[in-house]
């Protein structure tokens, strides 16, 4: 991912955060838990379980957090833990060597987070009280930082995950998993 970029607080001397060079591990590690697929251009929806998302970036900050002027940089990290994803996309068939795959044309990701940890490390010049008046507030304020943070992280998921499901539907023909109806 390439850039976040977040307000934290408001007013003129407003908390602002920009996250750069931002890696995140474990998306790759998810459990579906239900899918309905549709048909006639109708939209499918699934369940994921994801038990841990890690986030490292380098940020930079500006303006005043609680009552302290902190406008600096340094190395950014987060643990997301227990995440449940509601995906909702549209798929279209592709017929390649006489078989049918299926695509995702197209993917939305909404996350439901239970356990949000977040930190900083080497602020502006390893100022301390700076770097634990940050922690306090990430660490009070996690959710809201995670909120603030949702809109661009779940634009980015859905992307990965869109490129993940793509990789696979790629290599398995749309009959080895979809199983036709039986009348009863």
């Amino acid at each position: 991912m390439d850039e976040l970029s977040l307000s934290l607080t408001s007013g003129p001397n407003g908390y602002k955060v920009s996250l750069k060079s931002i890696d995140i591990f474990g998306a790759s590690n998810y459990t579906v838990e239900k899918i309905k697929l549709s048909e006639n251009g109708k939209p499918f929806e699934a369940t994921i379980k994801i038990p841990e998302l890690r986030i490292g970036a380098r940020y930079t900050s500006s303006g005043v957090l609680i009552i302290l002027p902190a406008s600096g940089n340094g190395t950014f990290h987060a643990n997301f833990g227990d995440i449940t994803g509601k995906v909702q996309g549209q798929v279209s068939v592709n017929r390649k060597d006489g078989l049918d795959y299926l695509n995702v044309d197209t993917l939305s990701l909404d996350l439901d987070v239970a356990d949000v940890r977040m930190g900083v490390r080497k602020v502006f010049k390893n100022n301390p009280i700076l770097t634990q008046a940050i922690n306090l507030f990430l660490r009070e304020n996690g959710q809201e930082v995670l909120k603030a943070m949702s809109p661009q992280l779940r634009k980015k998921l859905s992307t990965v995950f869109q490129s993940i499901a793509n990789q696979l539907l790629t290599h398995i023909p749309l009959k080895t998993f979809l199983v036709p109806r039986t009348s009863v």
